[in-house]
């Protein structure tokens, strides 16, 4: 296909990896506190509203997949560049650019939030947002395969975090989920669309697809961490339902964090502390590949060196940190970006493939005529 990417052996990375890759992009700073924005909508149904957003995941990975199986050897910015030519197809890869940005800015100013929030109110958010950065552009000029390490690492060590949630079910009470279905369909529906901010980071499948090896397991291994994604959040939702009452959870901005905050232990007073400093091990993958993919397209649209490319991108990252300080301030950034992202990243998909299908029907209707002429 048209503006087709060469591969070398080394750089194709095995299709169970992914596996590892899309779960670590989906779970970040969101899960941390996601309860409070899905049951403003949708109350004590609000673990519907996460079915229902894990379930529209399945239904976009699927077209996502499907538009990608026609363009093999190609990404989002190529696909975008065959299908609507060089100026629309560019226009359209820098808004999706831009999405990469502000998804990776966004990940990174909740995290210093809440570092401030829970461990350090007066370290500096220079300080923290340097450290950070740094971190990231290490892990970034290692190529993709370090980056999918960090994936695979981040998955793995943060198995022990799902189990400490026996602790508060010690004290739920499955009351708090009835009556269940008392709210308005619409009202759960758009409960699930507030999860988008949370749920999001899948799409890397759209960039990272022409890198794997056997691409006939992308859809088994897509889905089957899409699942385990969803299950994840559902467990959250459930016991934070239970747990608080809905008054309080709405008043909570960090239900996740609080809930950590119930459990101690002999030897350690304050468990939260650890999960928030370990936390950073499970949005470096978010920020690492949210980088990799703004540069697979920065790298479409101009002729960029790597090195070059990461640290204006990382100035700009640190500038916005310095400017954005209240909560205020960042919760209109993820109340905004949530918004957008549910376009870009579930309807557009969807209207993309569409596309796709009937160009494809097109082109095969017209070789087959001229095949008889």
């Amino acid at each position: 296909m048209k503006n087709s990417i060469q591969l070398s052996p080394k750089d194709m990375i095995n299709a169970y990896l992914l596996f590892f890759i899309i779960q670590s992009a989906q779970i970040g700073v969101g899960i941390q506190g996601f309860e409070r924005i899905v049951v403003q909508d949708a109350k004590q149904d609000a673990w519907i509203s996460v079915l229902l957003a894990g379930l529209a995941t399945h239904i976009v990975a699927f077209c996502m997949i499907k538009t990608l199986e026609v363009y093999g050897s190609n990404d989002l910015y190529g696909i975008q560049q065959a299908i609507y030519g060089k100026w629309i197809g560019n226009f359209l890869n820098a808004l999706y650019i831009l999405y990469c940005f502000v998804a990776f800015f966004s990940v990174l100013r909740n995290y210093i939030e809440v570092i401030q929030a829970w461990i350090f109110p007066g370290i500096s958010t220079w300080f923290l947002s340097a450290t950070l950065l740094i971190i990231v552009i290490y892990a970034f000029t290692g190529g993709l395969r370090v980056m999918v390490g960090v994936s695979f690492f981040s998955v793995v060590l943060s198995l022990w975090i799902l189990p400490m949630l026996i602790f508060p079910i010690k004290f739920s009470s499955a009351e708090n989920l009835l009556p269940i279905l008392e709210n308005k369909f619409s009202s759960i529906l758009k409960g699930a669309q507030s999860m988008a901010f949370t749920i999001v980071g899948f799409e890397i499948l759209n960039i990272i697809y022409p890198f794997i090896k056997d691409k006939k397991n992308v859809k088994k291994h897509t889905h089957l961490a899409l699942l385990t994604t969803t299950i994840i959040y559902l467990a959250f939702m459930m016991v934070s339902i239970t747990y608080y009452s809905e008054e309080k959870l709405l008043k909570t901005i960090w239900a996740t964090l609080t809930l950590f905050s119930f459990i101690s232990f002999p030897f350690m007073e304050r468990f939260e502390i650890v999960a928030i400093c370990f936390w950073m091990l499970i949005i470096l993958p978010n920020l690492c590949l949210y980088l990799w993919a703004a540069y697979r397209g920065t790298i479409r649209l101009v002729k960029i060196s790597e090195t070059t490319f990461v640290w204006i991108f990382s100035l700009l990252v640190f500038i916005g940190t310095l400017i954005v300080q209240t909560r205020t301030q960042i919760n209109t950034i993820n109340t905004q970006f949530g918004r957008v992202a549910f376009y870009i990243i579930f309807v557009y998909p969807i209207f993309l493939f569409l596309i796709t299908m009937l160009k494809k029907k097109f082109t095969s209707q017209k070789e087959q005529k001229n095949e008889e002429v």
